[in-house]
């Protein structure tokens, strides 16, 4: 399964002090069951932080990441910002669950998150959201979305 994270939450997950939330999204990544999807504009925001960085490159080696091409996921970006297609400040991650197929969004942004979910945007199958904007306790429905196996477009 695919998922992506916003840079805003990567502490949460690559942090020291992660709510339980966040250590679960850790350990479903490090089991292998799911891989982090990053490229573009996210890319070189993440990469922007140490723990995340140092992670990310043993996890490419242990196939927990993938990385998509930077070129097109930016070109997707500029249209969707030529489009005004997006209402978060975030069309770099649109782009990048459009080219990569990941349906799945780690954020606690709420804009970002209408825009995942926009059916226009993010479609077969609909994106879904990861969050603990409101709780950061590991709750069943965080549970059900790292179970669900269709969160990656696939093809």
């Amino acid at each position: 399964m695919c998922a992506i994270i916003d840079v805003n939450i990567a502490a949460e997950v690559f942090g020291s002090n992660r709510p339980s939330a966040g250590v679960a999204f850790s350990n479903w990544l490090n089991s292998g069951r799911g891989q982090l999807v990053v490229g573009g504009k996210l890319l070189q925001e993440l990469d922007g932080d140490h723990k995340f960085r140092t992670w990310r490159q043993q996890a490419v080696l242990a196939g927990r990441v993938a990385l998509c091409n930077n070129d097109a996921v930016n070109e997707k970006m500029k249209k969707l910002q030529r489009e005004n297609a997006c209402r978060s400040d975030d069309p770099h991650v649109i782009a990048l669950a459009q080219i990569s197929g990941a349906r799945l969004l780690y954020s606690n942004d709420a804009d970002l998150q209408r825009d995942f979910k926009d059916k226009n945007l993010i479609d077969s199958p609909r994106g879904k959201v990861y969050s603990t904007r409101y709780n950061e306790d590991f709750q069943d429905r965080h549970r059900r979305l790292l179970g669900n196996r269709s969160l990656c477009k696939s093809g």
